[in-house]
This record gives structure tokens, C-alpha cells and sequence, in this order.
């Protein structure tokens, strides 16, 4: 049936029912009878539905009916047949939306007959395919007052017309029905949230157990998935994990929205996929704080469908935010295949409950990495003070010793020299646990990091060209003492010396060593050929006005105004020194 099959023409002239039942009619009330209890002892609300129209066209001995099922719109958000094979409903196409005749029993909602359907001003033929129609009988079904649909009923069997007494019956039949309807969307909606609270009290446990912030979110997908009657589930949490709201109204800054986590449709080939936060669902609800939904992603002007065909055959969705205090962590997105009835604001509720959940589970895990870095710290420091009270001042006091008692061997010059290269040993051990207190003791904030982890990381970048480490010695609070802005020259500096040996002076072993006193050294020591011989001479050198890396070493020396000095050690190799001052 399609929706230019059941009509009804206002002023037809088919007046009210009469009274019902007549003479010789006790065999359709006991039918009548037996639909009404029938439709009581329904519960699951699709099975009550089709047992609705297939009871209409019992009683009614019609050839083919209905139940639209009305919107918010006033349009079809469902639509039932009866009579109709899925194979020819395939081959007819999309289903009514509520338009042409089947609007007039919308917007009048009346008990309506029609003789024959082509007569009527809004009737537009049928699509190819559609099996002929003449006749119509229509009533609406309301629930608690609402209507809830309407009963289409076309085709009365052996060419007949529907009469008064089909009306009364199915007038009676719309009334039992409400009751049923409304019976089982109360049964359907007490079934969904006993296993809304089954759900978020497994949540729960598992959030007080300890578990994993990401097993934990891919356990709200799939929960929030099955009680929402959703086809896909995802969680999208903003690039870089900051607030949305905080990230959005930062100046020239275009946020995004990550999916995080993803169950159901598709889950692996949407996991890693990104919206922008503004001119997305997710997004809007985001920063907004309030849910969105829409019946169609594929057509709503405020959606941005994920792309490589991840959204092929999805419809309606439904975007909650992820809220903690006034902050939003992203969103929780639901979808459902084209086709299916939209999220209804029951479904919202319950689906931002799961959100709820998600917000609580990445504030949680949030909260215990700042705990357990808070341990590591409080550890960091301990071992420092430990470092400090207990090593370096045995350190320092056996030096002293030592130092004693080369005065009692000066006849001895072999022993004397042996024990003051112990006594530079232990300052030299003294200066290295000095280096490794300052390095507990940095707490590194977001970002890049620290001047002495940056360093560690220009070491480990350059093994992969030359095939070893350079040795890395770093003396002082290089971390604060050091500006952010001559950090950058020194770890530009660092970089483009140990590139130079690298590629030109053929070295196996490089030292990189930094101190920060009254002034910052960073020294670059190799073994390789040297800077006067061969291409590294040729490389390195302004010559005939072009730069090289020395020149761009002292340009930055200069900048910050500093020296760079290149020397040559007796035993071979070359040493960089670029010092700047580290204050004005």
C-alpha cells in the first residue's frame, strides 16, 4: 500500500457509523471480542502493532492494510502493511511519508471512508508495481488522547465497499488498540530501563574495579548499543584530549573530534576517523552540552558524516555530550540504520545516561594519571633528598679525606698522582649525581618537555644515522635556569652538530656535554677527521658567501649573544663550544 492508496475525501458521502452490532452479526462480535483480548495479552510492542492490522483486515474481510505510525512532523515516521509480499514491497520501493490522500487522515483525524480512491482531488496513481486499489476505510488510534497512528484499510474482498458497520468495528478496534499500544510501550520502556540500571551498575563496577579507562569506554558503547537499539555506537573524544568548549574558542584553533572508541556497524573502520567540532552532530552537542539528534545523517544540513563510505546506509543518530562539571570531553554518537524510526526522547534520556558514565570514566582515569604521576614525583623526590643527604656527602667526605692524605705521601709521586685522579673521579661522580637530583626533581609540564628531555631526545634521534648513541652529559637545573627561547637555539645547535659529524666527518664516537652556570656551554666533541681536513672543511665553512652549519651555529651564538668556538683537540676529532649568557 502506498500512501496515495488510503484517502479519505472530507464530505464523502458515507456519514457516521450506525449502530453496531446488527441482526445476525454475533459471529463478527465474537471475532471483535476475541482481537480485543488477543491485543491485551501482547506485550512486545511490534508483535502488538502487526496484531493490530492483521485484525482490522480480519474483521473487516478486507484485501490489504496498515498502521502509520505518526510523527513529530506529522508525517509517517512508520509504516506497517499487511497483504503486501516483501518481495513486491521491494520491488514498489520507499514506504509512504504521509503525503497526498494518507495526509488528509493526518491532519483530520476522523473515521473516513472512501468509494473509490482515484476520485479523490489529492490522489497522485500509484507507483509502478503497486497492486490496484479502490476503496478505503481509515480510523485513527490514539493513545491517552495522542494520536498515535492511523488504521488504513483498502481492497473490501468481493468488490464491495466498506460500510457503517466495518467503521464501528474498526472504530472499536482503534480503542482497544490504543490501550494495547500504550500497555506495551510502557512494558517496553520498564523492560529498557531495568536493563539501563543492569548496564550502568556493571559500568559502575567495573569503573570502581580499577579497569582500564578504554576497556571501560568500549563497555558503554556496547551497553548504551543494545539499550538504545542502535546499529553503531562510538565515543569521540577532541585531538589533542582537552575540553571542547575550551578548544573551540581558542583563537585560529580548528578542533576535532576523534572516534576513540566504536562497537557495532563498521566499529574498526570508523575507530581513528575525525569530524571538526564545529559543522558535525558530535560537535554541536559538544559544545553546546545538550543532545542532537536527526532522522537522516546522510541529509541534515548539521551533520558531517564520517567519510570513506563508513556512513553507507546509516540514518538516524543521536549525539550526547560527555560532560564533567562545566567542561565537555566529547561525545557519544548512536546510530541506526536508513529507514528505522529516529532516537525518541525516551531513548535520549536513557542513552545520556551511558554518556554520564563516559564523562565519569575518562574524569577518573584522568584523576588517577595525575595521581600516579603525583606518586612518582613524591618517589622522584625522595630519592633525591636521599641522593643529596646520604651519596654525595660520603662522596664529598671520603674526597676530602683523600685529598688529606696526599699531603702524608708527597714522597711518593706515583701515589700522589693515583689519589688525586680518584679525588677528580669522585667530583666528577658528584657532578654527574647533581645532574641526575636536577632531573628527579624537573616536573616536565604538557608539551615538549624539559631542556634535559629534549637533549635525551636529539641523543636517541641521532643513533639512526650514525649507528651509535652520542654519550650525553648534562650538568646544572638546566631545566630552570635555561629560557624556553634559548633552549630552542641549544637544541638547534646540538642537532646541527651532531648532523655535521655525522655526515661529514666520518666519527664513532660523539660527546655531547651542557652546563648551565652563570652561562650556558654546550660542547660537541667527535673523533672524526676533523673540521680543517677534507669535506668536512669544504662542507662547513662560508665559503664565497654561502652558509653552512658552522654559520648558522654562530648565527644563533650571536642571536643570544653568545660566542662559538671551534677547536681541534691534540688527540684528533673536533669540539664545538657555543656558549650563551643566560642572563642580560
Amino acid at each position: 500500500m502506498t500512501e496515495t492508496a488510503p484517502g479519505a475525501l472530507p464530505g464523502s458521502p458515507c456519514a457516521g457509523p450506525a449502530a453496531w452490532p446488527g441482526p445476525g452479526e454475533p459471529d463478527r462480535m465474537r471475532s471483535l471480542l476475541d482481537a480485543v483480548m488477543s491485543l491485551g495479552h501482547g506485550l512486545e510492542l511490534p508483535e502488538v502493532l502487526r496484531g493490530i492490522v492483521e485484525a482490522a483486515v480480519k474483521l473487516t474481510d478486507a484485501e490489504y492494510g496498515a498502521l502509520g505510525i505518526v510523527g513529530d512532523g506529522r508525517t509517517l515516521l512508520e509504516f506497517l502493511p499487511v497483504g503486501i509480499s516483501e518481495q513486491l514491497a521491494a520491488v514498489i520501493g520507499r514506504t509512504p511519508c504521509g503525503r497526498g490522500i494518507l495526509g488528509e487522515l493526518i491532519h483530520h483525524p476522523e473515521p473516513l471512508r472512501l468509494t473509490d480512491l482515484s476520485s479523490h482531488p489529492r490522489s497522485f496513481g500509484f507507483p509502478p508495481h503497486h497492486p490496484p486499489m479502490r476503496t478505503f476505510l481509515g480510523v485513527p488510534v490514539r493513545v491517552r488522547d495522542e494520536v498515535f497512528g492511523n488504521l488504513y484499510l483498502t481492497e473490501k474482498r468481493g468488490g464491495a465497499s466498506f460500510d457503517a458497520d466495518d467503521e464501528a468495528v474498526l472504530t472499536t478496534l482503534s480503542i482497544a488498540a490504543g490501550v494495547a499500544i500504550d500497555n506495551a510501550r510502557m512494558y517496553d520502556e520498564s523492560r529498557r530501563r531495568e536493563r539501563r540500571l543492569e548496564a550502568l551498575g556493571e559500568i559502575t563496577r567495573t569503573l570502581l574495579s580499577g579497569t582500564d579507562a578504554d576497556e571501560v569506554l568500549h563497555l558503554i558503547a556496547e551497553r548504551a548499543m543494545e539499550v538504545a537499539g542502535a546499529d553503531r555506537a562510538a565515543i569521540l573524544l577532541p585531538t589533542p584530549p582537552a575540553s571542547v568548549s575550551r578548544a573551540s574558542e581558542a583563537p585560529g584553533a580548528e578542533a576535532r573530534l576523534t572516534v576513540a572508541v566504536a562497537h557495532g556497524r563498521d566499529a574498526e573502520r570508523v575507530t581513528g576517523l575525525s569530524v571538526p567540532a564545529r559543522g558535525s552532530l558530535a560537535g554541536l552537542a559538544a559544545r553546546t552540552g545538550t543532545p542532537v539528534h536527526c532522522a537522516d545523517v546522510r541529509t541534515d544540513p548539521r551533520a558531517h558524516p564520517f567519510g570513506d563510505g563508513a556512513e553507507d546506509g546509516l540514518g538516524p543518530v543521536v549525539t550526547v555530550p560527555l560532560r564533567v562539571d562545566a567542561e565537555t570531553r566529547g561525545a557519544l554518537r548512536l546510530g541506526r540504520p536508513a529507514g528505522r524510526p529516529p532516537f525518541d526522547d525516551t531513548e535520549v534520556a536513557l542513552v545520556s545516561g551511558f554518556a554520564d558514565q563516559a564523562a565519569i570514566a575518562l574524569e577518573l582515569a584522568h584523576r588517577r594519571a595525575e595521581s600516579e604521576e603525583l606518586a612518582v614525583m613524591h618517589d622522584r623526590d625522595r630519592i633525591a633528598r636521599d641522593l643529596h643527604d646520604l651519596a654525595i656527602q660520603r662522596l664529598f667526605a671520603t674526597g676530602m679525606t683523600l685529598q688529606s692524605t696526599t699531603r702524608a705521601i708527597a714522597d711518593r709521586p706515583d701515589a700522589a698522582e693515583r689519589v688525586s685522579r680518584a679525588v677528580d673521579d669522585l667530583d666528577t661522580t658528584i657532578r654527574i649525581i647533581r645532574s641526575t637530583i636536577f632531573d628527579l626533581r624537573t616536573a616536565d609540564g604538557p608539551g615538549r618537555g624539559g631542556l634535559r628531555q629534549r637533549m635525551a631526545e636529539t641523543a636517541r634521534t641521532a643513533e639512526t644515522a650514525l649507528g651509535f648513541r652520542p654519550a650525553l652529559r648534562i650538568d646544572g637545573p638546566v631545566d630552570t635556569t635555561v629560557p624556553d627561547e634559548l633552549a630552542e637555539h641549544v637544541v638547534a645547535v646540538a642537532a646541527e652538530a651532531v648532523s655535521n659529524a655525522s655526515r661529514h666527518a666520518r666519527a664513532t664516537r660523539i660527546g655531547i656535554a651542557l652546563s648551565a652556570d652563570e652561562e650556558v656551554t654546550l660542547t660537541v666533541t667527535d673523533n672524526g677527521i676533523g673540521i680543517r681536513d677534507g669535506v668536512a672543511a669544504d662542507a662547513d665553512e662560508p665559503v664565497a658567501g654561502r652558509t653552512g652549519g658552522l654559520a648558522n651555529m654562530r648565527t644563533r651564538a650571536e642571536l643570544c649573544g653568545g660566542t662559538l668556538t671551534v677547536e681541534r683537540p691534540a688527540d684528533g676529532g673536533t669540539r664545538i663550544i657555543w656558549r650563551a649568557p643566560l642572563h642580560d
